[in-house]
């Protein structure tokens, strides 16, 4: 009924960090968490060649419900958002070649989910993470903290989605 297992994924061409993230019982769990960096001097090509493989190859050890990705969003920097939509877009084809749903979520509705407040600081968002999955359970590498993140909101959203179908039917 519920999604059991989320692959959450903080995108990046250079640093991309994925979390999966199981339903417990009482409260989330954090299976696996990791970063992977691509080296600067490849071409982007083979860049985004290694994100591919790595949210396939994690897609295919922790066989996730769904993926849950936090949403570009366009600010200044427009370099360095196109770096972030390109390796969105390596991550959407792993996942639809998987057959697995892509959830975005935008940076508040993580931050809501997690630390209950939209503008909440990355030291909130950990904090509060410890609090909902234990202090082991917390990466230390930004990136692969923020994929638990993301993959929390969507374990808490998703639910919320399926229940309001159900209460449309």
């Amino acid at each position: 009924m519920f999604d059991r297992t989320v692959l959450g994924v903080d995108p990046g061409m250079a640093t991309l960090g994925m979390a999966a993230v199981a339903r417990g019982e009482r409260r989330p769990a954090v299976a696996w968490a990791a970063t992977l960096r691509t080296p600067s001097g490849l071409s982007d090509g083979a860049r985004l060649r290694r994100v591919y493989a790595a949210v396939r190859q994690a897609i295919a050890r922790h066989a996730p419900d769904a993926v849950a990705m936090e949403r570009l969003m366009w600010g200044r920097n427009t370099a360095s958002a196109m770096e972030v939509a390109r390796a969105s877009g390596a991550i959407l084809l792993a996942a639809a070649d998987a057959g697995l749903e892509v959830r975005e979520y935008a940076p508040l509705e993580v931050k809501m989910a997690v630390a209950g407040v939209g503008n909440a600081s990355k030291e909130q968002v950990r904090r509060a993470l410890t609090l909902i999955l234990g202090a082991p359970a917390v990466p230390e590498q930004p990136d692969a903290a923020d994929a638990v993140a993301i993959a929390v909101c969507h374990l808490q959203q998703s639910r919320m989605r399926r229940l309001a179908e159900e209460a449309v039917r």
